[in-house]
């Protein structure tokens, strides 16, 4: 898959042409890319009609919730580009992925990160306990647990996702890389702005736990399993419980390279 970052109607032909070309090498797939993919005419569309089937339950049917992502998407055509730039991030970053399609129909990391959007975009127009219930089935479907008022940008890539948790206060910004397993919390029970501010090109390690209203700046890098308590300079590798400083990170989005080994990194 080509690097070029393409524009919401390319990626959408690029989507259906991966369904295609799916559909006629594996038949028993046939129908259900035509129901998720090559029946819609818009790529929210079908976005909307994969999230809602995954999301519905019993008591909310999907017919309901196709309807809540189809409004959200016609009024905040900004979540609609957000999937869009999501999906091309993973492509990008994770060299076991080639296709758009797989990212869409498979990653619940992205499927989680969409399925939050809507939340988000619910507890902004002050329907929050919709917004709340959105939240549940989050967690209750994908294990990924965010809060609706936490802010996402786009770009950004939940690497396997299980057991992902931002809390109500977090931000994190364009191009960011969050692997599995990551807390980004408060320290008690205060209220007020308590969780982390994850800048751009930041990539946090897997099982890495991120507590307070700290800020981890840009271009900098937490490794697996490190417990982060103070502010992240830019352009660092912090690792260790409590985490500290041991490096630099060789690029300036650590987000993109995913390099995982900390001793890769240029020491001080």
């Amino acid at each position: 898959m080509p690097n070029t970052i393409l524009c919401s109607e390319a990626f959408w032909f690029a989507l259906k042409n991966e369904s295609k070309l799916v559909c006629e090498k594996e038949p028993m797939l046939a129908s259900y890319l035509h129901a998720c993919v090559q029946s819609h005419h818009n790529f929210e569309t079908s976005l909307s009609f994969i999230l809602s089937n995954k999301i519905s339950d019993d008591v909310m049917p999907a017919i309901a919730v196709n309807e809540m992502f189809n409004e959200a998407y016609m009024l905040n055509p900004n979540m609609v580009e957000a999937a869009v730039a999501d999906v091309q991030a993973i492509v990008a970053r994770d060299a076991a992925v080639s296709s758009f399609l797989t990212v869409v129909i498979h990653f619940k990391g992205f499927q989680a990160l969409q399925v939050h959007r809507l939340a988000h975009y619910l507890w902004e127009n002050g329907r929050k306990e919709l917004a709340l219930f959105m939240q549940s089935r989050n967690s209750e479907v994908f294990s990924v647990d965010i809060h609706p008022a936490a802010k996402i940008g786009k770009g950004v890539m939940f690497d396997h996702a299980t057991g992902i948790v931002i809390g109500e206060t977090a931000v994190v910004e364009n191009n960011v890389s969050i692997l599995q397993e990551v807390t980004l919390g408060g320290t008690g029970s205060d209220s007020g702005d308590r969780h982390p501010k994850v800048r751009e090109g930041v990539m946090i390690g897997s099982g890495a736990k991120i507590l307070g209203n700290i800020e981890i700046g840009r271009g900098s890098k937490v490794g697996a399993g490190s417990v982060v308590l103070n502010d992240v300079p830019p352009c660092v590798t912090v690792v260790g419980v409590p985490a500290k400083v041991v490096g630099h990170p060789k690029c300036n989005m650590p987000c993109d390279s995913m390099q995982q080994n900390v001793f890769d990194d240029n020491t001080q």
